[in-house]
């Protein structure tokens, strides 16, 4: 029986097609709008070529397009050799990685299955439906060989396209960096003198294969369970107990390393001094999320212009300071790209007198924030004090003068001191001083430096750089972690992760020179078999 109507409407409100609505008793097992199962007929050979499978407008297309990756074979050509079967073309290896970037792929592994089973990448790597995919160990052999340079070749080489498109302006440098977890565990920290003998060893065996023949009346040693390389004890007529000899060694290095009565050595040491990690040696501990882990510190430097552009990129262990490369960095891009930047942005940790020094004889602004210590302080700090350079001297809030002590200081530092007698009858000791020799002041060899950054620091380019800096730098780590990985390293080694980390920026400098480029207008899939979505239509009951 039919009670209503249903009718199916278009955007001008007309009614196209009217069905009955049927009501009633249904059948069971029987639905009037239900097609029949769908047959898999999968191994019916089909008449139908990759080019036709991959819409038009596709990304994979539009990054074939815009980027011709075909130097890197010149730059290959030297490292295979002129006899032997023929390799994976270095242009598919690079295409992989990436894939591997633009898809957020881990691992080789999957990188290989993804590519595989996808038609877009198939089409942009040149491989045929039939045709099989390198093996991922074939990948990872071939970065192994490749090494770092030509990685860091291929990064220059991206960073040439976006300055030959416009898209680098060089007025401008934007300094910093982020931590990154190493794929190692705090866990696998041993005393670094295990690891460096354990390469040793292996690098000097590393073409003999040793055959020992054990005695069948001795029972051969168990395998250490903890990763450490064991040297021979000394004979000793006392019976060890189990675990002894491992928690003596131990005892001793923390003696060695830890007592804060042992004589002091002169110099500062680090954690990663005397430990290493058995899984990855050039990871260094850090601090990171409340806790401590390994890893490393990926630094960037960012153009100023809108496309903010990555012009450098370098790992280091997490114990070298975000300020310790900054000079290296900066002179390799002012020079390497022939620009002349005219102030260079960075935040508290770049402040150090070197850096500073060195970017303001080379005619650039250093527009860095420096630390305030003496205001840690409740008495008054070095910038209440006038530094009078005719004089060189320095004079107090309460009017005394200071002048410089002959016999203290160093060649990057001197010393001036008050009168002894003036600064115990001054009238404001209680805020300046709790000494009854005077009040000493610190005055840097290059501070002429440091108070003419200071005097950037009440202008307003100074403000508007530390505002755009916030913005600039930041978001591109932002990216890099949450859309391709970088929160974790895949890799292990220094050489390694700094092969990711080089992927990961010229990928970001991809993205970017692809979009100044434009996609150009995006025409219907004609010749393709994939079809676009229908829109939606909205369907209503209308009843009488």
């Amino acid at each position: 029986m039919v009670d209503c109507e249903v009718r199916t409407w278009t955007r001008s409100a007309r009614p196209v097609a009217v069905y009955p609505r049927l009501t009633g008793r249904l059948i069971p097992g029987e639905f009037p709008m239900l097609g029949p199962p769908k047959s898999r007929r999968l191994d019916a050979p089909i008449a139908v070529s990759l080019e036709a499978l991959v819409p038009v407008d596709h990304f994979y297309r539009h990054l074939e397009a815009k980027l011709d990756i075909g130097f890197v074979r010149e730059w290959a050509r030297e490292l295979y050799a002129e006899r032997g079967r023929p390799s994976i073309d270095p242009v598919v290896f690079f295409k992989l990685q990436l894939v591997l970037f633009f898809e957020g792929i881990r691992s080789e592994r999957k990188l290989v299955e993804t590519a595989s089973l996808n038609l877009a990448h198939r089409w942009y790597l040149g491989y045929a439906l039939d045709e099989p995919l390198p093996d991922h160990s074939s990948l990872t052999r071939i970065r192994q060989r490749l090494g770092v340079e030509t990685f860091a070749r291929f990064f220059e080489r991206v960073v040439d396209l976006c300055q030959e498109a416009g898209l680098v302006w060089g007025r401008e440098l934007y300094f910093d960096a982020t931590k990154v977890r190493a794929d190692a565990a705090v866990a696998s920290l041993v005393p670094r003198f295990a690891v460096d003998a354990r390469a040793h060893v292996a690098d000097l065996f590393a073409d003999t294969q040793l055959t020992v023949e054990t005695p069948a009346t001795v029972a051969p040693d168990p395998a250490p369970s903890d990763g450490l390389l064991r040297l021979p004890a000394e004979e000793s007529t006392d019976e060890p107990q189990a675990g002894q000899a491992t928690e003596q060694r131990w005892d001793l290095l923390a003696k060695r390393r830890l007592d804060p009565n042992r004589p002091a050595s002169g110099s500062y040491q680090r954690t990663s001094d005397w430990r290493a990690s058995t899984t990855d040696p050039d990871a260094t501990p850090m601090r990171i999320g409340g806790g401590t882990a390994l890893g490393y510190h990926d630094h960037y430097v960012v153009d100023g212009g809108p496309a903010r552009v990555v012009l450098a990129a370098l790992v280091t262990p997490a114990d070298v300071m975000e300020n310790q490369p900054m000079r290296d960095l900066l002179w390799r891009v002012r020079f390497r790209r022939k620009l002349r930047p005219r102030q260079v942005t960075g935040d508290t940790t770049y402040g150090t007198v070197e850096n500073i020094a060195a970017i303001e004889d080379a005619g650039i602004r250093a527009y860095v924030p420096l630390p305030d210590f003496d205001r840690r302080t409740p008495f008054f700090g070095k910038g209440d004090f006038a530094y009078d350079a005719d004089l060189d001297a320095y004079r107090c809030p309460g009017g005394a003068v200071l002048r410089p002590l002959k016999h203290e200081g160093t060649k990057s530092a001197h010393i001036y001191q008050a009168p002894a007698a003036a600064c115990n009858a001054c009238l404001l000791k209680a805020r300046c001083t709790t000494s009854r020799r005077g009040r000493r002041v610190r005055r840097s060899a290059d501070e002429s430096y440091l108070e003419l950054v200071r005097s950037y620091h009440a202008t307003e380019a100074y403000a508007k750089a530390m505002r755009k800096r916030k913005v600039w730098v930041e978001p591109l780590f932002a990216e890099a972690k949450d859309w391709h990985g970088l929160r974790r390293f895949r890799l292990r080694g220094l050489d390694n992760v700094n092969v990711e980390g080089l992927l990961v920026a010229a990928g970001q400098n991809l993205k970017r020179l692809l979009s100044h480029r434009g996609w150009g207008r995006r025409h219907a899939p004609c010749g393709s078999l994939v079809a676009l979505p229908t829109p939606p239509r909205r369907f209503g009951a209308v009843c009488p």
